[in-house]
């Protein structure tokens, strides 16, 4: 009898051990899933103004998410990289479309984000060369940067690289944002007060052709004004994250001579809380579909171009797509 009650004794315990252990391997799978590895319901994509080409592009390319990962990804407007960078930031968004150069001073706290880095968001890769446009009425006799001095200048939307940008070929000519009269204009109301004669110029930074720019060149005779090469090449040393860009003759009708100019790269960035699977997942929708977009800035969106200009460290998840496409910082 006490050898029987001895062997039931054991096989109880037996049993009691058995049913922690499967309790505990359900409590650390579960406990993985709460701490972020799910996909989310939703992604809200920061890009810029509605007359820019972040939003355009923006907006096709969460449809595309969508369709792709079953993830509602929405394009909202905003005032563009520095404004998007510090909301992302601040968990008010997931994904973003910046300027490399914005994003790389984001990172390490300098220009609009002296003394407060950021240390959230990850590369998902570049997308297009963002041209520097400085646009002005023909009839304003600005032909030059130096030109630009002493006069009404839209230098972007407070929170934009357009300002920065502005600031640093200024720079380069000897000027600096005290010889203009400038104004904190988007790129709508940039236009507009070049059409209105409340402006003389404005500094334009997006992809060509730019909504804003064709709409103002179907009203006025417009000029846009070119950068002389050792002033190009001297913004290049100085800044490393500018290339040289060529604004061809008729990309903008009354435009009929090429402009030489300067450009950054567009890039998408991401919050570092979004899941590698679903990174993955977004950063192959983008530049699979490019093929099938209808803005003319889709063409250049190829995983070949996704590291021109990325001064930041990429998500896991758009790395692990990249290096299956043969494309890896190393």
């Amino acid at each position: 009898m006490k050898q029987n009650k001895l062997l039931l004794f054991g096989v109880l315990l037996f049993t009691l051990i058995m049913l922690l252990a499967a309790c505990g391997e359900e409590s650390e799978e579960t406990g993985g899933e709460a701490e972020g590895e799910d996909a989310p319901d939703f992604l809200s994509i920061l890009t810029g103004g509605t007359s820019g080409t972040y939003y355009p592009l923006g907006g096709e390319m969460a449809q595309n998410i969508s369709d792709d990962t079953g993830i509602q990804a929405d394009a909202l407007s905003s005032n563009a990289s520095a404004d998007n960078v510090i909301a992302l930031q601040n968990g008010e968004a997931e994904l973003a479309m910046v300027q490399t150069d914005v994003m790389s001073n984001a990172v390490d706290g300098v220009n609009s984000f002296e003394g407060e880095p950021v240390d959230n968001v990850l590369a998902v890769g570049s997308l297009f060369p963002e041209t520097i446009q400085i646009v002005s009425n023909a009839d304003s006799g600005i032909e030059t940067v130096e030109d630009l001095e002493g006069a009404a200048v839209s230098v972007g939307a407070p929170g934009s690289g357009t300002y920065v940008n502005a600031e640093q070929i200024l720079e380069v000519h000897g000027l600096s944002m005290d010889d203009i009269n400038a104004q904190n204009l988007d790129f709508d109301e940039s236009t507009s007060g070049i059409q209105d004669g409340n402006i003389d110029a404005a500094f334009i930074t997006s992809g060509t052709p730019t909504g804003a720019v064709e709409g103002l060149g179907a009203t006025v005779d417009i000029n846009i004004v070119s950068m002389e090469e050792d002033k190009i090449d001297e913004l290049i040393e100085m800044y490393p994250y500018y290339a040289e860009d060529t604004i061809e003759a008729g990309t903008y009708g009354p435009v009929e001579e090429d402009v030489t100019t300067a450009a950054v790269m567009a890039m998408m960035v991401v919050t570092d809380d979004i899941p590698e699977d679903t990174v993955y997942d977004i950063t192959k929708s983008i530049y699979e579909n490019a093929g099938d977009m209808a803005h003319d800035k889709a063409e250049l969106i190829a995983p070949e171009n996704a590291l021109e200009g990325v001064g930041i460290d990429l998500h896991p998840g758009a790395e692990r797509y990249l290096d299956e496409e043969g494309v890896s910082a190393d």
